[in-house]
């Protein structure tokens, strides 16, 4: 950063930007405030000239600027907000104040950015958030639903679990006598219905982009996975971007938030729980994946499918993954007598090194 001559945070809303330029010459912190769509900061960062470093906080007004900045060859650079220093008695938060503090974190070099994806890649990803959304809507309506018969004192009691063919043709079967009951039945079963069927819809559009995005190869590869199929795969992808970015695979598990939280000092090191960073979609995904853990390795039909054409060394990692989550599995649940939860995320973080192994293979 020596040859910038201002650092300029940006507090970006969708009418209005707030500015806090610090001049390195004299070290004097001005403010300004733009009125207008975010791109407005494009023409003031022009007027400082050359060797202008600016910021702004990821969030809803999306990258569009960052875009347009790169395409001016502006030096815009988008920050995670879940990393920004905060002071606990800092009781005063404006905008202005906000636009201030980033370009002094700026200067100090103690910002985490944040990588730009680019057009296609957040057009697929919204659709994969899309679908996230419709996973928890269903999950309320569906509990909704349960809650309004358990207080009917109406149980399936099988064969098979909820939510399968025989439990919906027991609910088809349902009948009320009074009317109270048989307009709130049809409301929350009719709710039911009509988000799963929005839920396939999305996932029908993601099976049929997956091979024209950007990520087609990198789905291929990690689909070699036992328990990373076509959803799981797009969503990892959508999610991380670009696996190269990450030297290590250390790197991406705690990118994921997969890794224990720590509190040392002097000689007293201790462990917590996950720190639960990052993004807690693809943290899912992978610890559904590790499910698959306490089964014996094998190879099915369906995974023999799915790693048909593939590269050969990728499926090796993928056997390779097995059998380590396999003994990690035992190692943890027989001989240690951790918990079933405990093992499966732990498995999700051996997950995550392997997938990034097979990912940025060259």
């Amino acid at each position: 950063m020596a040859q910038i001559t201002h650092f300029v945070g940006l507090d970006v809303h969708a009418r209005q930007t707030h500015a806090g330029v610090l001049d390195c010459g004299t070290g004097e912190l001005c403010r300004r405030r733009l009125v207008g769509d975010p791109l407005v900061a494009i023409p003031f960062l022009e007027r400082l000239g050359p060797g202008t470093c600016a910021v702004y906080e990821a969030g809803p007004t999306g990258f569009g600027l960052a875009r347009a900045a790169a395409g001016r060859s502006l030096d815009i650079r988008v920050c995670a907000p879940g990393l920004i220093r905060r002071k606990p008695s800092d009781r005063v938060k404006t905008d202005a104040r906000d636009a201030e503090r980033l370009a002094r974190w700026l200067a100090a070099g103690e910002l985490s950015f944040v990588r730009v994806p680019t057009v296609d890649e957040e057009h697929v990803r919204d659709l994969v958030r899309a679908r996230e959304d419709l996973r928890g809507d269903l999950n309320r309506a569906r509990q909704r639903l349960s809650h309004f018969l358990r207080r009917r004192g109406l149980r399936f009691q099988g064969p098979g679990s909820n939510w399968t063919q025989a439990h919906r043709d027991w609910l088809r079967g349902l009948g009320f006598d009074d009317r109270a009951s048989k307009v709130t039945f049809v409301d929350y079963l009719a709710a039911v219905n009509a988000i799963s069927q929005r839920r396939d819809t999305v996932d029908a559009a993601l099976c049929e982009l997956a091979p024209e995005s950007p990520w087609a190869e990198t789905i291929g590869r990690l689909r070699c996975f036992r328990g990373i199929d076509t959803l799981a795969a797009v969503g990892l992808c959508a999610e991380i971007g670009d696996f190269a970015r990450f030297g290590h695979p250390r790197q991406l598990a705690a990118f994921l938030g997969l890794v224990p939280s720590e509190r040392t000092s002097d000689e007293k090191r201790r462990l917590g729980s996950i720190t639960k960073a990052g993004p807690k979609h693809s943290r899912r995904l992978l610890v559904e994946a590790a499910k698959h853990s306490w089964r014996r390795p094998r190879i099915s039909e369906e995974l023999r499918r799915r790693q048909k054409d593939q590269d050969p060394r990728v499926c090796a990692v993928a056997w390779r993954s097995q059998m380590r989550l396999r003994r990690q599995w035992t190692r943890l649940t027989a001989d240690r007598g951790k918990h079933v939860n405990v093992a499966t995320v732990a498995c999700a973080r051996e997950l995550a090194t392997f997938v990034w192994e097979a990912a940025t293979l060259a």
